[in-house]
């Protein structure tokens, strides 16, 4: 995935890129074929491979993909106590060496990792965001596409919650050029959409046998970064820190929010029925009990 991400950087010529991983020779590797690419991308960006974190010194944004990935049969959540030993140490040195970077998490399980993060590098809250919530929500636009049969461009999704099983896609603010998909599909096709969204990950692990998504990942990152690298002011759902947004304190869920150069910049509160309040805490619950797991809640 950060691989992936890297290369989506570098053919767009939007920054200079420093690759870090434990393995001797994997991040050194893929760095000079990506620089070997450069000429054919038109592109001078500076790609470093490394072991030592302390070559990010000074990044803008530091993108966290650190851990194991999942297997067929496995949660986000089963991730949990390996990664957050990886992320512990991980954050501390971030900032260290970023003090003023802002932060995308994307370790599985994300919410909770990004909450880590946040609590374990001291950073302040608007700087330290998870990706996942517009992962899940590119997964919707596409079904919904493939359902309505027009281009996923003509859809906007969105998704809130947890980056797990309890994700909660919003088909109500979910639209066909401005048109709501209740309006244009029935109760069960939509009911059928939002369970195959929750289990995206899980069937692209399925089919692939070893490893888990990273190309749509890895887009979903580089849109982040680029709200953020020239400050977009981009309305993107992303897991962030509410502060009783939602009814919710303290805890990292995904929700619309505006990203630019400070990153978290603004979070939209939407005007949610029973059922979406509902769904939401039910949500937001499931992180917490993985957060009371780890001590951090």
């Amino acid at each position: 995935m950060g691989a992936s991400t890297a290369q989506l950087l570098v053919y767009e010529a939007m920054a200079d890129v420093v690759l870090y991983d434990v393995v001797e020779g994997m991040p050194q590797g893929k760095a000079l074929d990506l620089s070997e690419a450069c000429p054919l991308y038109r592109c001078s960006a500076s790609i470093i491979g490394t072991n030592d974190l302390a070559d990010i010194k000074g990044s803008d944004i530091v993108v966290i993909t650190a851990g194991i990935a999942r297997r067929p049969g496995m949660s986000r959540d089963d991730l949990l106590n390996t990664n957050a030993n990886i992320l512990r140490g991980v954050s501390a040195e971030v900032a260290r060496y970023c003090p003023d970077g802002v932060v995308i998490v994307v370790t599985n399980p994300m919410d909770v990792m990004a909450q880590l993060t946040w609590q374990a590098s001291g950073l302040p809250k608007q700087r330290v965001m998870g990706m996942g919530a517009i992962l899940d929500a590119a997964r919707f636009r596409t079904f919904v596409a493939w359902q309505l049969n027009v281009s996923p461009e003509a859809v906007e999704a969105l998704t809130l919650g947890g980056h797990g099983d309890q994700m909660v896609p919003m088909p109500r603010f979910t639209t066909l050029r401005g048109v709501s998909i209740t309006h244009l599909l029935s109760e069960e096709v939509i009911k059928g959409l939002v369970e195959r969204t929750r289990n995206g990950g899980a069937e692209v692990v399925s089919l692939l046998k070893s490893g888990s998504a990273y190309y749509a990942p890895a887009a979903s990152i580089f849109q982040m970064v680029k709200a953020i690298l020239f400050d977009e002011k981009q309305v993107l759902p992303v897991a962030c820190l509410l502060g009783g947004q939602y009814g919710v304190d303290g805890v990292f869920a995904g929700v619309p929010a505006v990203l630019g150069k400070a990153g978290v910049e603004r979070i939209i509160e939407l005007d949610l029925n029973q059922q979406e309040r509902e769904d939401f805490q039910r949500s937001v619950d499931a992180v917490k009990g993985l957060l009371q797991k780890l001590g951090l809640k």
